[in-house]
């Protein structure tokens, strides 16, 4: 019996080839799916995001949050996400987001349409200074222990309904101190995934300064980044951590735990 089809994946024909001298077979696989996301704020064209076209509003406002465009989910109106025609026979999404009056004024200021593939959360910001803006430390203090990490790492898995139907997708998950994952959210890249896990807490009423987050990914200076921004005490990543993303988790009391396996992980 072939398999349930999974939300945000799609088969593939493929032939199958082995090493040992067995026959190829035809088969059919699910892949990730990968699309352009086109989003719109207050009707003016923001940002052009390659991501996974599942849980849109919750990635809206996760984007508009870590992004700063808003400072609460009170300030974020609605979110529409509709299929368009991206050009050359390749379906895209338009995500249209209206934001209060609150959040007009920063939209206007950082206005750009940009191309960010889902692999680079800086794609069009334009000067070394937006990259490095100063950012509020965080200022929760949850007591989270290596157990409660090596816990939702043995959960994550089984949380992963994309990823295990392809092996392609990331995932994000809030955790909380006992190592009980709440709440997963997968993408495509690990920076939606991450902004996707952001909203969907906003909707939730899940506080994140009551929780840390468990990442499938490399930690980057953009996921410490959002991890300041969002209030978490602790990023937790599967994957090393780059110089630049130790060095502003230290400077902006952000506890960064990675290479996080079975039975070790790397503490900072």
């Amino acid at each position: 019996m072939a398999p349930m089809p999974v939300d945000g994946t799609r088969a593939f024909p493929f032939r199958e080839e082995f090493a040992d001298g067995r026959v190829s077979r035809a088969l059919d696989r699910p892949l990730i799916e990968e699309a352009p996301v086109a989003l719109e704020i207050n009707g003016v064209g923001y940002a052009v995001m390659m991501a996974t076209p599942v849980d849109l509003e919750d990635y809206a406002l996760g984007f508009c949050l870590s992004e700063q465009l808003i400072a609460s989910p009170h300030e974020f109106v609605s979110a529409q996400a509709a299929p368009v025609d991206a050009g050359g026979g390749a379906g895209g999404w338009m995500l249209r987001v209206q934001l209060g009056a609150e959040g007009a004024a920063p939209l206007l200021e950082r206005a750009r349409l940009r191309l960010a593939e889902g692999s680079c959360g800086l794609c069009g910001i334009e000067s070394l200074e937006q990259v490095m803006r100063p950012l509020q430390p965080v200022t929760a203090r949850v007591r989270i222990g290596a157990d409660a990490i090596f816990s939702a790492a043995a959960q994550m898995r089984d949380q992963q309904v994309m990823g295990r139907a392809t092996g392609a997708a990331h995932a994000a998950a809030l955790c909380d101190p006992t190592g009980k994952i709440r709440l997963v959210r997968e993408d495509v890249g690990r920076h939606n995934a991450f902004d996707k896990l952001i909203g969907a807490a906003a909707r939730e009423g899940l506080a994140m300064a009551d929780h840390f987050v468990l990442l499938t990914a490399r930690c980057s200076f953009e996921l410490v980044q959002k991890a300041v921004i969002a209030g978490v005490p602790m990023l937790a990543t599967i994957s090393a951590a780059s110089t630049l993303a130790c060095e502003q988790a230290a400077s902006h009391g952000l506890k960064l735990v990675s290479l996080v396996r079975q039975d070790s992980l790397l503490e900072l």
